[in-house]
């Protein structure tokens, strides 16, 4: 009997936002049947634009984000980076009003500030226009069996479930994510969740207008500004028309005190006077008022993966506080380390012409043996083995810039370290590349070795700068090089003493004589 042609195996995604929109793009171009099912409406319909707008940390889209993009689809890359404002470094507000700017990179490279919404919109128009993928709103997922390969969905909008079948899962589905419950009751997993005791809440500096009537910004568009006040920080970010999106973190207890609109206008005239003014006074407390206060939490879990059936992708496997701005890049870098690891395996995306699958058998125990891709698994363990260390890096170094950005920014130590690193970059850092996809899509490994050897790189240029440094090295380059600073420092210290001992002791020899 002839045996028909291989069967294409189906990947779903559960999850439609940036990084399960970018899992189902890399899947479909390896050649997968690419189902995506996600419970929410389609937020490209005009009756999901009010619930959009109400959570929107503004995205702040780096080196890493982009790099991820570049390596699923350039072209698509290309057409996002029209809709971003690049914003070069920190705009520090004083409580007096003054401000001061802090470049990120001596180099000139930027973080980009884009909607939330727009870049989901835009790639789920990417993900939607690939032939081999179909997205499913309002479809939520109930259970998952990884061993039969099935999960029950239930359609919101005809309350019916149906079973969907599948040969590899991804969990996109955020931090309150279906897919890691399920895969809790198959792996061992070890799993921590953590809320700060820290909150924000979202408010909007309108546009203003030029000489000629037209919208303009009220800041300079291509800074994140900052306005730092020791436990708690407003934050503004710029919008393609004209406004800023701000954001509010503090302590739920600070929050707490503000029970009426006000106590709400004194504290931001106490702390934010200069915000006060352009925000003003009554979008402000009509924004406070209106807006909820959201929960930060941080997630961290091991390992990511099941077998060769499933793999939690973004925030699903690793929540992280917004302060670094690496939660989306970090999510989009997901995606690239897999593919780059899949790739590597050379996982087939079509079950062999003579397996059993092929041939239409669909028996149970048949089932279980084809299910089974060595080369899947191998790369499954891989990404769990080697991204761990990364996500754990990422994810508490977002909480320790939460302390630089409220209040070590302001601080002499803080300047003169920032400096210094600056200082030994010039001196030693090489320029980058003006795209990594080139250097990254050439290496066999998601992060080539060696690349920052001899080079003197400050944190932060790593963290957001260097996708081809992963989390985990940078935080360990960046602790050597801040033992090196601190025994520099004790050494200039020492030395000093030791020069102000001499001439403390020469004074005294000469009065000596003159006795």
């Amino acid at each position: 009997m002839e045996l028909p042609p291989p069967r294409v195996k189906k990947v779903v995604v559960v999850g439609a936002g940036p990084v399960g929109c970018l899992s189902a793009m890399a899947m479909a171009r390896m050649g997968w049947d690419v189902e995506v099912y996600d419970g929410r409406p389609d937020l490209r319909l005009p009756s999901s634009k009010a619930a959009a707008q109400q959570r929107s940390i503004n995205l702040a889209i780096s080196s890493r984000g982009i790099s991820a993009l570049q390596a699923i689809d350039p072209a698509a890359t290309d057409r996002f980076l029209q809709t971003v404002i690049p914003m070069r470094g920190r705009m520090i507000h004083d409580s007096q009003g003054q401000t001061h700017s802090q470049l990120y990179d001596r180099y000139g490279q930027c973080i980009n500030s884009i909607d939330r919404a727009l870049l989901n919109q835009g790639l789920l128009d990417e993900a939607s226009s690939v032939p081999n993928v179909r997205i499913f709103f309002k479809h939520k997922v109930n259970a998952i069996d990884f061993e039969e390969g099935h999960m029950t969905i239930k359609d919101l909008d005809s309350d019916l479930d149906r079973q969907v079948p599948f040969d590899f899962c991804i969990g996109a589905d955020g931090s309150y994510s279906v897919v890691r419950r399920q895969l809790m009751r198959v792996v061992r997993m070890d799993y921590q969740q953590e809320y700060i005791p820290h909150e924000y809440v979202e408010l909007k500096m309108p546009a203003g207008r030029d000489e000629s009537g037209n919208p303009a910004f009220l800041l300079d568009p291509n800074h994140l500004h900052i306005w730092p006040r020791h436990s708690f920080m407003l934050i503004a970010l710029p919008n393609k028309d004209k406004t800023f999106t701000c954001t509010l973190f503090a302590p739920t207890t600070e929050l707490d005190g503000l029970r009426d609109q006000g106590a709400v206008l004194a504290w931001f005239k106490r702390y934010f006077p200069d915000a006060v003014q352009l925000i003003g006074q009554e979008t402000l407390l009509e924004d406070f008022q209106r807006n909820p206060r959201s929960p930060l939490m941080s997630i961290k879990a091991k390992p990511y993966h099941y077998k060769d059936r499933a793999i939690l992708l973004g925030d699903a496997a690793h929540s992280m506080v917004p302060f670094y701005g690496q939660g989306l890049n970090c999510g989009l870098e997901d995606v690239r380390v897999l593919d780059s690891l899949l790739r590597a395996e050379m996982v087939d995306s079509k079950f062999p012409e003579n397996s059993r699958e092929g041939a239409g058998i669909q028996g149970a125990a048949e089932r279980k043996t084809r299910m089974h891709d060595g080369a899947l698994a191998r790369a499954l363990q891989k990404y769990s083995d080697t991204r761990h260390k990364d996500l754990v890096a990422i994810r508490d170094l977002a909480m320790d810039n939460y302390v630089e950005m409220r209040h070590a920014v302001t601080t002499p130590t803080y300047l003169f370290r920032k400096a210094v690193d600056n200082l030994l970059y010039l001196a030693t850092a090489r320029k980058p590349p003006a795209a990594w996809d080139t250097l990254l899509a050439t290496s066999s490994s998601p992060f080539p070795a060696g690349q920052a050897d001899g080079e003197w790189l400050p944190l932060y240029t790593m963290v957001t700068f260097r996708p081809d440094i992963s989390y985990d090295v940078a935080k360990s380059k960046a602790e050597r090089q801040s033992r090196i600073l601190l025994g520099v420092g004790w050494c200039a210290t020492a030395v000093t003493g030791i020069a102000c001992i001499g001439l403390g002791l020469a004074q005294l020899n000469k009065v000596c004589r003159r006795a």
